[in-house]
């Protein structure tokens, strides 16, 4: 089921970006095989197995890679496989005998994704990080946070995530559809810098246009509009409006029961803090349920301020299945939905030690060789 049934990945385990991407490829339906090491890297933020929801929906081999033995059966896997992950440091592939020259001499279709924070080259390509020291070199966490305030790490949304495992996942389909005409693979770099400086695409267009005049927090998007921004209600809850558009913003203030005389005029940047002092009054004469009776539907450009609690429940998440609930762990549904191929409701996370050979390398070789290598000597799922 899903629109990638048939596909085979291999994940070389790791944190972060990469089990993301694998995720994304197992939740549509791609056959993944995560190769775990056999010994704790002490890597990222641990969580129990259930809830370590990068890791659901595929099987999983626990292997020594320091092992020849080892790497010659991730390399027949590979022979098997449309597409590798691996999120390791520059080298570290070759250096196990696992790079893309090995793993292209036995299988030339094969796409060798590669997932770093810096690339595989430049000055600091060897050097360790996480998603806030790349997201900080590309501007983007520049431009994040309020006025006469620092910077504000956005979870590792914008890095890992989007400037990374999208990038990946969306490298990797592009080679494997090019890899169908020519026959040929190829090696997929994706750095978080290189994905997060193209989400900011739009952004440097509007800063290269002097559409951005002010610092960090004075501009549309950044909290420095009082009209793009988030409020505080009577009970404390929040509030957010976003009526950029001229029509919008009248209709905000036709159903807020504001008369444009009370506020300066819309783009006009000098009033927007008067604006906001108009508007952080306002909100607080009314409960957030209120303001979502009232605002919630329209065309204001509204939405309340969930926390991850309450967001699971809301109506309109609820009404689109946004979340499903595995094993009693709540957590997102695949996404996007396709109208035919319709994705599978992922299998929990489970880790190589908590399944048997044959569970993980079904449908990647037959008994027979999965009895080969039981008997090999090879300390498997260990």
């Amino acid at each position: 089921m899903g629109p990638l049934a048939g596909l085979k990945v291999i994940e070389m385990a790791g944190i972060g970006p990469g089990p993301m991407a694998a995720m994304m490829f197992s939740d549509m339906g791609a056959e993944v095989l995560r190769i775990e090491r056999q010994a704790d890297a002490t890597l990222g933020i641990k969580r129990p197995e259930g809830y370590d929801l990068l890791s659901r929906g595929r099987r999983a081999l626990a292997l020594d890679l320091k092992n020849e033995a080892a790497v010659s059966v991730v390399l027949d896997l590979i022979a098997k496989s449309d597409a590798l992950i691996e999120g390791f440091r520059p080298g570290v592939m070759e250096r196990i005998g696992l790079g893309p020259d090995a793993c292209l001499a036995c299988n030339s279709k094969l796409v060798f994704g590669r997932m770093t924070g810096w690339g595989q080259d430049g000055p600091l390509s060897q050097a360790a990080g996480h998603d806030l020291n790349y997201i900080a070199l590309t501007g983007a966490l520049g431009a994040i946070g309020r006025k006469g305030q620092m910077p504000t790490p956005p979870l590792n949304l914008l890095g890992d995530y989007a400037g990374g495992a999208s990038y990946l996942a969306f490298g990797i389909v592009c080679a494997v559809l090019e890899a169908r005409t020519s026959g040929k693979g190829q090696v997929v770099d994706a750095a978080i810098v290189d994905g997060t400086a193209h989400l900011m695409t739009s952004i440097y267009g509007m800063h290269g246009a002097g559409m951005l005049p002010g610092g960090r927090g004075d501009n549309i998007l950044d909290s420095g509009a009082h009209f793009y921004d988030v409020y505080a209600c009577a009970d404390g809850k929040l509030i957010s409006i976003a009526p950029i558009e001229s029509k919008f913003y009248q209709k905000f203030l036709d159903l807020a029961g504001l008369s444009a005389d009370e506020l300066p005029p819309q783009l006009d940047q000098s009033g927007w803090d008067r604006g906001r002092d108009v508007l952080t009054r306002k909100f607080k004469e009314k409960s957030q349920a209120d303001w979502c009776a009232l605002l919630e539907g329209t065309d204001a450009c509204f939405a309340p301020v969930l926390d991850m609690s309450e967001a699971p429940n809301h109506a309109h998440m609820r009404a689109r299945g946004v979340f499903i609930t595995t094993d009693g762990v709540v957590q997102p549904a695949p996404a996007p939905r396709f109208s035919r191929t319709v994705p599978a409701t992922p299998t929990p996370p489970r880790r190589a030690a908590s399944m048997s050979l044959n569970e993980a390398l079904a449908g990647w070789m037959s008994p027979s060789e999965i009895d080969t290598l039981r008997n090999s000597g090879l300390t498997i799922q260990a």
